[in-house]
């Protein structure tokens, strides 16, 4: 299950609060923190902190938990940069300030499903400005010998997917025009591999 855990000292005590992926909540699909008991499911008592300040809530698309303002009067301060509309991914380590109350992201974890058969590393850096697409080569399950090209004609049937030009993270083809769930890069010029044959 993908999870964020915040951390945070308020009136008198250090306290920790795990925000998973879905959870119940006051506004379905987000966690809200500010001062209003009745709407937020993160109260901080801290006065310069907004009765509703912010919301966290898990990016589906992107694999990633996000921070939106829902004060722009009271912008809260993200890795010591305001954000004053919209919103931004958080990391472990994040430093978040809601007025003078200081947050801070100690973990964030999220489940990638791993691939199950992919080409050698050494096969993928040998071949990638090749013209012959990585999809034709045969997958070897030993990592670290390079074979040659096998003597069958045909290509080997499988599942395809594509290998992010930044992360290296391989996601499913019919991510083409969302990209890559991890960094969010385009997978346009996106390398295709293939990830486990069919029979």
């Amino acid at each position: 299950m993908n999870a964020l855990t915040l951390q945070w000292h308020d009136a008198g005590q250090d306290k920790t609060q795990n925000i998973y992926e879905q959870q119940p909540s006051k506004n379905p699909g987000t966690i809200r923190i500010g001062r209003d008991p009745l709407r937020c499911d993160i109260v901080l008592s801290h006065p310069t902190v907004s009765g509703l300040h912010v919301e966290i809530f898990f990016h589906n698309q992107q694999q990633r938990f996000y921070i939106r303002n829902l004060r722009s009067q009271n912008p809260p301060l993200i890795d010591g940069q305001q954000l004053v509309q919209g919103e931004r991914p958080l990391t472990q380590g994040t430093v978040i300030f809601l007025g003078q109350t200081k947050l801070q992201v100690t973990s964030v974890s999220i489940n990638s499903i791993p691939a199950t058969i992919l080409t050698p590393p050494q096969a993928q850096a040998a071949n990638f400005h090749s013209p012959t697409p990585l999809a034709y080569q045969q997958p070897q399950v030993q990592l670290g010998h390079h074979h040659h090209q096998p003597k069958a004609s045909a290509p080997p049937q499988g599942v395809y997917g594509l290998e992010c030009p930044k992360c290296h993270k391989v996601s499913p083809a019919e991510n083409l025009q969302i990209g890559c769930r991890w960094c969010g890069t385009s997978l346009a010029a996106a390398v295709s591999v293939l990830v486990a044959p069919s029979n």
